[in-house]
């Protein structure tokens, strides 16, 4: 039998680093290293940590509750010693340890048990090749989750992930930019616990347990280790013997308060919570009647659900279904933005799919006026984008056939694809105002 568990790493969407006034960026296209930095976070002898950031404690708790978690009204901060050249001031500020309270703990989601949800400090990032360390990620505020082992697969705990990151883009808790990095724990029957360390993509996590199955079936392993994941050779390799507890030297840290927090903001943080994507996805196949294929897909980002659902009390299901889960999520992919970066109005959505409904303007006229919108939508002009009439089409079709003398002997020499060709002329010449099946019937009526 195999038994996994996860510690997952998350970079909470906060403005500011856990301890300091030093903005939480890290990656963006023009940051420099060591650029966001100050005394406390690099460690400078005798600078101390600032309150914790506000917003980063009431995220941690947002993400407990959606876990089920039971939370803790004290939050004791404690030092986590360890030596490594990434951590400037020799330990970590977490709320974990043997006789921490964590913020959330003894949850459930989608099956799985969760240990507990706390909130800690990242360290720097060190490049182990060039010996550089940029501090710029030092001090940014992490969640650790931390799983029962009771996945048994490499596919089960795909599936999860999967559905815990979308869970938690509901929440906007954690940065998606920054993605996730999980120690992953594996053990087979009679075999020591092996821990993984900073696996930092879903398919590596992946591979990661599959590799470690593999390996443990056929030594296995009697002593605990720490390893890492080589991901240009598919392998884990060893760091050292897996530390206990008490090689941390865990200590309360004198710098810092206890944390008190109230019921009230408990409770109001809770109700704050918007439905999740399993309520959402069973909201639109019963109350919409979308199919579960669709569902799924408008459920994956909040802000294209909740778009979705100011749509379909207004326009037809599966004319809404089709042009959100297709044409709106192309428009986005191709030009690479979320639906929060532009300002697309419901309204001028709905009145855009109206006349369609209506067969006031042609799909592929709507699809130009949507495209369009990839900043800023406004309301359709109907004078300029309307259907032409039939004997406006008929007027281009006996231009195209006039000017286009090759298309023509090819389709009267029993080339039908050449139809095609000139169909696309005359959708050119109404600028895509003319009705495609109507343009077809003209143009098949005038060459015979």
């Amino acid at each position: 039998m195999v038994k996994i568990g996860l510690e997952i790493h998350g970079y909470l969407v906060a403005n500011e680093k856990l301890f300091c006034k030093c903005k939480a960026e890290h990656g963006l296209k023009n940051s420099k290293p060591n650029m966001n930095i100050c005394p406390v976070c690099t460690g400078q002898p005798g600078a101390k940590p600032l309150l914790p950031n506000k917003e980063a404690i009431n995220k941690v708790i947002q993400i407990a509750l959606i876990l089920g978690c039971k939370i803790n009204n004290e939050l004791v901060f404690q030092r986590k010693h360890y030596s490594w050249p990434d951590l400037p001031k020799g330990y970590q500020i977490t709320i974990s340890g043997p006789h921490a309270k964590p913020v959330g703990e003894h949850g459930k989601f989608l099956g799985i048990g969760i240990t507990e949800a706390h909130l800690e400090e990242d360290p720097a990032a060190w490049n182990p090749k060039t010996g550089e360390i940029d501090y710029n990620r030092s001090g940014f505020p992490l969640v650790e989750i931390v799983t029962e082992p009771d996945f048994t697969s490499s596919e089960q705990v795909v599936d999860w992930l999967k559905q815990l990151i979308a869970t938690l883009g509901y929440i906007k808790a954690i940065d998606k930019k920054m993605g996730i990095k999980s120690d992953v724990n594996v053990s087979v029957e009679g075999g020591a616990r092996i821990e993984v360390k900073n696996v930092n993509s879903i398919n590596n996590i992946k591979n990661t347990i599959e590799h470690e199955i593999e390996r443990q079936t056929k030594n296995l392993p009697k002593v605990q280790e720490t390893r890492r994941y080589d991901e240009t050779k598919g392998i884990t390799t060893l760091m050292r013997t897996k530390e206990q507890a008490q090689d941390y030297r865990f200590i309360t840290e004198p710098d810092l308060p206890v944390i008190n927090l109230s019921n009230k903001l408990i409770n109001e943080l809770k109700n704050s919570l918007p439905e999740t994507p399993q309520e959402k996805l069973e909201k639109l196949i019963k109350k919409y009647k979308i199919e579960k294929k669709y569902a799924e897909v408008l459920t994956k980002k909040i802000e294209i659900v909740e778009f979705f659902e100011k749509i379909i009390p207004e326009v037809e299901a599966k004319l809404a279904t089709r042009w959100v889960t297709e044409e709106l999520l192309s428009v986005l992919n191709y030009n690479k933005i979320e639906l929060d970066e532009i300002e697309l109005n419901s309204k001028h959505f709905i009145e855009l799919l109206k006349l369609i409904e209506n067969k006031t303007i042609t799909e592929l006229k709507a699809k130009d006026i949507l495209r369009s919108w990839k900043e800023k939508s406004e309301s359709p002009n109907i004078k300029e984008i309307s259907n032409i009439s039939n004997d406006e089409i008929q007027i281009f079709a006996k231009k195209v056939i006039n000017e286009n003398e090759k298309a023509v002997s090819d389709y009267k020499n029993g080339e039908a694809k050449a139809i095609n060709f000139l169909i696309g002329q005359v959708m050119k010449l109404s600028n895509k105002r003319a009705d495609f099946n109507t343009a077809r019937i003209t143009l098949e009526k005038l060459l015979k």
